[in-house]
């Protein structure tokens, strides 16, 4: 970050803020370039580890090469449809609010834009699913949400769906 202020409470701020370091203006050329190759060197240290993989049926996510492949065959994918199919991957049989989806993918600003949502998981499911108009990976949830599941895993099939829909019937009956 490049500012022109230099309190103690702005240099305790930029950290904060996400800033990984600061410089103030005026400043000489020599300490940004020496700044930076810092920062180069903090990151090629994160880069050399191996990058996890994730599976769910014949879905497998390299997160490090940002690749999916189902049964072997690589799949395109956008930058955002990469961060929501790994985001519900890695959440695999867990119901998520749409909010929840959209703050994770999109950020705070979007939490109340479904049809963004709405359509990646239209384009994901052209992409992942054999028929896309019956999904076996991405299934919706009853009152705004998507759950990721394995379609060749026994236990996360329709039972653990009916008691998530009875157990969100019984807490609107109660409201």
């Amino acid at each position: 970050m490049v500012t022109v202020r230099d309190t103690k409470d702005d240099n305790a701020q930029a950290p904060e803020a996400g800033a990984d370091g600061h410089i103030t203006r005026p400043f000489r050329l020599r300490k940004l370039i020496a700044r930076n190759r810092a920062v180069l060197r903090r990151t090629r240290a994160v880069a050399v580890l191996p990058a996890p993989v994730v599976r769910v049926g014949q879905l497998e996510l390299e997160m490090g090469h940002r690749i999916l492949r189902k049964a072997g065959r690589e799949i395109h994918l956008s930058p955002k449809e990469f961060e929501l199919l790994a985001f519900l991957m890695q959440h695999k049989n867990i119901p998520i609010t749409n909010a929840t989806l959209l703050r994770a993918v999109w950020g705070h600003e979007y939490d109340s834009e479904p049809e963004y949502l709405r359509s990646y998981v239209k384009m994901l499911r052209k992409k992942i699913e054999d028929d896309h108009g019956r999904p076996e990976y991405i299934l919706t949830e009853p009152w705004g949400g998507y759950r990721l599941q394995d379609p060749h895993d026994p236990d996360s099939s329709g039972s653990d769906r009916l008691s998530i829909q009875t157990t969100m019937e019984a807490t609107c009956a109660r409201m």
